[in-house]
């Protein structure tokens, strides 16, 4: 079993030290990746319903913020040389997708193959409305813009059109390291999430749900993945319980449910705290998961 770290890196405590020591500290203790959010603006008052808490709302205030994902992975890959880095998640249809390609592709590039691209479809609407992107058909969109992403990534000469974008021949390059793409990893619980990890995934990566709580959602993907003559070996599961407790025990259920890896909750408050936020996650889960 696997076990990796969901790190939010909010301002102002996700300083150049913080993530120095995260990074080289987590690889130092056998953590497998890294995994850090995107929004990139956040909202004192909002309607959209944040979808992982009871009161509808993302615990962190306007006055907070969260490091873009590329750029903190960047300088986390110049800290590593072995842990997996993902975006947990990258929020696909707010963004320009070649941009976004080029992002991707230049992350897999430094840092030699480690990037797992974890994506969705967003649900703060206040958030597209600030980057000038429309929230109606964002799943549809989502699709579209990681179609062109992928000819970006695969083709010499790279073109495509749909009803959300025209891209004209272009060459893009460098290309990433990982063939044919880094792996793409869908979050979401819905029906309809679990079938874009059907239709396009090579991951899924449910976010707070407890292992009783997975049985089912993993019986209704193997499903959809059979109608398309895939099968749910072919996916890897990656779990990030967020704030729920967990502990050894539940590890174990989540592997006995086929997941690989287990993503944890990292949070410290100062650069002076890492070290031994992390030093009590590798004690009480990264030496024994590795056992089993």
């Amino acid at each position: 079993m696997k076990i990796g770290l969901f790190a939010p890196t909010l301002n102002p405590a996700a300083t150049p030290e913080y993530l120095h020591a995260l990074g080289h500290g987590a690889e130092e203790r056998g953590f497998h990746a890294l995994w850090v959010a995107e929004h990139v603006v956040l909202f004192d008052d909002y309607e959209s319903e944040y979808p992982y808490a009871a009161d509808g709302k993302i615990p962190a205030g306007g006055e907070s913020g969260i490091l873009d994902p590329f750029n903190t992975l960047s300088f986390l890959a110049a800290t590593t040389k072995r842990v997996r880095l993902g975006t947990g998640i990258c929020l696909v249809p707010q963004r320009n997708p070649v941009y976004t390609a080029k992002e991707v592709a230049t992350l897999d590039w430094i840092s030699a193959g480690r990037v797992d691209f974890g994506v969705g479809i967003g649900w703060l609407a206040e958030e597209f409305h600030a980057v000038a992107a429309s929230f109606e058909k964002r799943a549809a969109r989502c699709r579209s813009y990681l179609e062109v992403m992928k000819r970006l990534w695969s083709d010499p000469v790279s073109q495509y059109e749909d009803e959300f974008y025209h891209l004209e021949p272009c060459r893009m390059y460098p290309k990433p390291v990982q063939t044919p793409h880094p792996p793409i990893y869908f979050g979401g619980e819905s029906d309809p999430a679990l079938r874009r990890v059907a239709d396009l995934g090579q991951g899924w990566y449910p976010f707070k749900l407890l292992p009783d709580e997975l049985a089912k959602p993993l019986t209704r993907l193997d499903g959809m993945l059979s109608e398309r003559g895939r099968r749910l070996e072919d996916i890897d599961v990656v779990v990030c319980p967020y704030m729920l407790p967990i502990d050894l025990d539940a590890v174990k259920r989540y592997r006995d449910l086929g997941v690989s890896q287990v993503i944890l909750l990292f949070m410290a408050m100062s650069v002076d705290e890492v070290a031994r936020a992390l030093d009590v996650l590798a004690e009480n889960f990264v030496v024994p998961a590795a056992v089993f």
